[in-house]
């Protein structure tokens, strides 16, 4: 046991695990535990976060102990004083909640009861990126683990639990980053308790004597690579009796998109990694941070630290609003570690991130003769990696109203209700919103209010149907996202993650899209006319949701209340409007 973990000795024991240790209270059981669920009941409760120990890691309040915020001292803020200390930031993240986010929950139960002969598998590839500590211990010790393990109130829960921890990102090594045998989290854990960061000469006396970790410099943590071998995930496609297709589906590829664009900087490093926007080493002002980079366990500063710098606020920010606000409104039964105020900001910088540094929206040739309008919405993406991209739950649309003199809407295509389901004429759900109906296809030119222009990924299966289980999906029956800025067809990565039933659509290129919209207005409208675009995003969208509902789990059952509850309604991600007589 290392100093680190002897503080309070007087009222903790330890106990062993199958190898895990775990501080628990005077009575023997982890503090704060909660038991088992039954399976049928709700709510479905998960355990409190404990700080545990293992042979390789430690979970992360252990590491919060120097890298938290603290009054007493200077370390780990801005240029204008602000907390920016990574545990605090972190903790709010989806990496931190990878394995209490209920919607993955949710998603492998849904795989499962597709496909039960397959639990084993399915669960032991999922908790391999979303409880990557305990997939490790247990991968090491010659067993596998399930979504079970994230129910029980022992050791090995608690390090499913704390998600994509710190001791799991700053483990890997550099050895097979890049390459495809990295990929599909097949990251390489060191076994000698080495802490890499982008720091040379760092000094090691503390971090080892509170932790039993040595710091080293590893500026592989910096490349986007790193990320990939866990954001880079092909899955192998099954038949309803589990037998294999032979059939491989680019689950998620954002590693991929991203060498395929202009902010690919492993060539010439010109470019920008994913840390650089994820990981931002400037502050919310724009201004480079140096600071010192860890605070002495009691909370003051250490006398002989200096301030350091590149260092990565670690918000790990993307475009999730709904799980984080999810998690905040339930912590009486997912227990997270951060706090009301912590998901807030997280939600917030999920939604800055969104409307300032996603996408562009214009409009073009807007043109009236008579009855009839003609005009052009062109996207214009910021992003290294398609728009959405990630598991097919996620979906953006365009958003489109034509309002005349009195502010009466004329045309609309894209609106949507309060529960976030897109709406046709005559204002009622369109039927590509409910489970077993038809699919959004890709569209050029828009002439009706049925017809909208929908940015997703809907999957194929072995006979070439749309599918939303992922274990079916053998391929894309549908992938329009937009594609990041400076895409090439040519290039060696895009025959894989190539746009898929786009039509003759010349002007999808890489970084853009534009869409055609030619209406026949109703007789006599008076202008001046207003004509209104968005551009809107949803974390997961309305079908995907009533896709997975057609399933009964408790995983499912839980996230259906958490999500009926839930401000469901997408996020605008960029607006235009032009007036015209």
């Amino acid at each position: 046991m290392t100093a680190g973990k002897m503080k309070g000795a007087a009222a903790i024991s330890a106990f062993v695990v199958a190898g895990v240790l775990v501080l628990s209270g005077p009575s023997g059981r982890a503090q704060d535990a909660s038991p088992s669920p039954v399976p049928s009941e709700e709510p479905l409760r998960l355990v409190a976060h404990q700080d545990v120990d293992s042979k390789s890691f430690t979970t992360s309040g252990s590491c919060a102990t120097c890298h938290a915020q603290s009054d007493r001292a200077k370390a780990m803020r801005d240029g204008k004083g602000r907390g920016i200390a990574p545990y605090d930031l972190w903790q709010s993240t989806m990496m931190a909640n990878s394995a209490r986010d209920p919607l993955w929950r949710a998603v492998v139960s849904m795989e499962v009861a597709a496909t039960p002969s397959r639990k084993k598998e399915i669960e032991a590839k999922c908790l391999r990126c979303h409880s990557p500590m305990a997939h490790t211990e247990a991968s090491r010790a010659g067993v596998s683990i399930g979504l079970d393990i994230l129910y029980d109130v022992d050791a090995k829960a608690q390090l499913a639990l704390d998600g994509v921890s710190c001791t799991v990102c700053h483990q890997i090594q550099a050895e097979n980053l890049g390459k495809p045998e990295s990929f599909s989290g097949h990251y390489e854990i060191g076994t000698e308790r080495v802490i890499f960061g982008p720091h040379a000469e760092p000094v090691p006396g503390p971090m080892r004597a509170f932790t039993g970790f040595t710091p080293r410099e590893g500026q592989h943590v910096r490349k986007s690579a790193l990320c990939a071998t866990c954001h880079t995930l092909f899955t192998e496609a099954y038949d309803a009796k589990g037998k294999l297709t032979g059939e491989t589906l680019p689950e998620q590829t954002p590693y991929l998109e991203w060498r395929n664009s202009l902010f690919n900087d492993e060539d010439d490093g010109k470019g920008a990694s994913c840390q650089s926007c994820h990981v931002p080493t400037h502050d919310q002002d724009g201004q480079a941070i140096k600071t010192r980079i860890a605070h002495a366990p009691p909370g003051f500063d250490f006398p002989f630290v200096n301030d350091r710098e590149p260092f990565g606020r670690h918000l790990f920010v993307g475009g999730n609003t709904l799980i984080p606000a999810i998690l905040r409104d339930n912590a009486g039964e997912l227990r997270p570690r951060a706090s009301k105020e912590a998901f807030d900001a997280t939600v917030a910088a999920a939604t800055e991130q969104l409307q300032k540094r996603t996408a562009r929206l214009s409009l073009a040739d807007v043109k009236r003769s008579g009855d009839a309008l003609a005009f052009e919405v062109e996207i214009r993406t910021m992003t290294g990696h398609k728009f959405p991209t990630g598991h097919p739950t996620r979906r953006a649309w365009l958003s489109v109203a034509v309002s005349d003199a009195s502010g009466r809407v004329v045309f609309s295509s894209g609106s949507f209700d309060a529960t976030g389901r897109i709406l046709g004429a005559q204002g009622k759900p369109l039927p590509a919103e409910g489970a077993g109906g038809p699919t959004y296809p890709h569209q050029v030119a828009i002439t009706s209010q049925d017809q909208v222009q929908v940015y997703e990924s809907i999957m194929a299966d072995a006979g070439g149907k749309p599918t939303y289980l992922l274990i079916r999906g053998g391929s894309y029956l549908k992938d329009n996202r937009i594609l990041p800025v400076g895409w090439k067809p040519e290039h060696k990565d895009a025959k894989r993650i190539q746009p898929v039933g786009l039509g003759k659509d010349a002007d999808f290129k890489g970084g853009r899209d534009r869409t055609r919209y030619s209406l026949k207005l109703p007789a006599g409208v008076q202008g001046p006319l207003k004509v209104e675009a968005r551009l809107v995003y949803q974390v997961l969208g309305s079908r995907y949701a009533d896709e997975l509902f057609r399933y009964d789990t408790r995983e499912i059952r839980a996230f259906r209340r958490y999500w009926s509850a839930a401000d469901r309604r997408p996020v605008t991600v960029a607006q235009a409007e032009k007036m015209l007589p």
